[in-house]
C-alpha cells in the first residue's frame, strides 16, 4: 500500500517511519511512503506556498495552487483512484472502522493542513475526505498524518506478526482489551491471576472476556453501550450492576 504525504515540513517524518514496526513493513515492500514538499509547488522564486485571508481575520492561508498540484503529482504514481484525505480539526472523526476502510484502498494521500488553514478550493474540489484525530487543536495535520499512517498501516495483511493481535487489540473488538500479563508470575507481591495460569483455555477465554466487559463498562461505557453483546455478556453484566439503557 503507498502512503503519499502532502506537507509545508517533510523534515518532520524524517523520525517515526524509521523505526518498528513501519520501518519493517517499508523494507519489506509492503508498505510504501513518500513524503513530499508542498512548498516545491508553489509558484514564483520566493515559493510562498500561504497568503493572507481574504476579508482579514488572524493566521495565514494554505494557498491552493501547490497543494493542488503536489497532489496531482502525488496521484500519478498510482494506477487507481485513492483517498484524498484533508486533515482537518472539522473532518468525520478517525476511528478503526475508517481505519479499516482505508487499509482496503491501494493506497492513500495526506494532506497536512497549517497556519490558519487551507483555501477553501482545496476542501470542496481536491479532497475526497476531511478527517480529524480528535475534538482538540494541534499546530498541524503532520502528527495526525503520522496517527493515520500508523493505524492504517498495520491493518495491512503481513505488517503486524501475528495477524490475530490485530483483531484482537482494544476498540477493534468493540470493547477494551483485557488486562494482560507476562513472566514473572508473581512480583512485588503482585500476582498473575490464576484463571491465567490454570491451562483451561475455556476457563481463560471466559476470564479475558468478562475482564474485557468489565474495563469498558469501568473506562468507556460509550463504548459498551454500541458494542454487539450476546445473552451471557447482559447477565454477566447484570450481576455486576449494568444496566443496557
Amino acid at each position: 500500500m503507498r502512503f503519499d504525504i502532502l506537507t509545508l515540513f517533510p523534515e518532520m517524518f524524517s523520525g517515526p517511519f524509521d523505526h518498528s514496526m513501519i520501518k519493517k513493513a517499508s523494507e519489506r515492500g509492503l508498505i510504501d511512503i513518500h513524503v513530499h514538499d508542498i512548498r516545491r509547488f508553489a509558484h514564483g522564486p520566493h515559493h510562498v506556498a500561504d497568503d493572507y485571508q481574504y476579508g482579514g481575520g488572524p493566521g495565514m492561508v494554505m494557498k491552493p495552487e501547490p497543494i493542488f498540484e503536489a497532489v496531482e503529482h502525488a496521484l500519478s504514481f498510482h494506477e487507481h483512484p485513492v483517498p484524498v484525505v484533508l486533515l482537518s480539526p472539522q473532518g468525520r472523526l478517525f476511528d478503526h472502522g475508517m481505519a479499516q476502510e482505508f487499509a482496503q484502498e491501494p493506497g492513500l494521500a495526506l494532506i497536512c493542513g497549517h497556519y490558519g488553514g487551507v483555501d477553501e478550493r482545496v476542501r470542496t474540489s481536491l479532497a475526497t475526505c476531511d478527517v480529524s484525530i480528535g475534538d482538540y487543536v494541534i499546530t498541524g495535520g503532520e502528527l495526525a498524518a503520522m496517527v493515520v499512517v500508523d493505524a492504517v498501516a498495520r491493518l495491512v495483511p503481513s505488517v503486524v506478526g501475528s495477524e490475530t493481535s490485530v483483531y484482537e487489540d482494544s476498540i477493534a473488538t468493540g470493547l477494551l482489551q483485557h488486562p494482560i500479563y507476562t513472566r514473572p508470575p508473581e512480583y512485588r507481591g503482585i500476582k498473575v491471576p490464576p484463571e491465567l495460569l490454570s491451562g483451561n483455555h475455556g476457563e481463560i477465554a471466559r476470564w479475558r472476556r468478562e475482564q474485557s466487559l468489565l474495563r469498558t463498562w469501568t473506562l468507556r461505557p460509550d463504548l459498551l453501550a454500541k458494542a454487539l453483546l450476546s445473552q451471557e455478556d447482559l447477565d454477566f453484566l447484570r450481576r455486576q450492576g449494568y444496566e443496557k439503557d
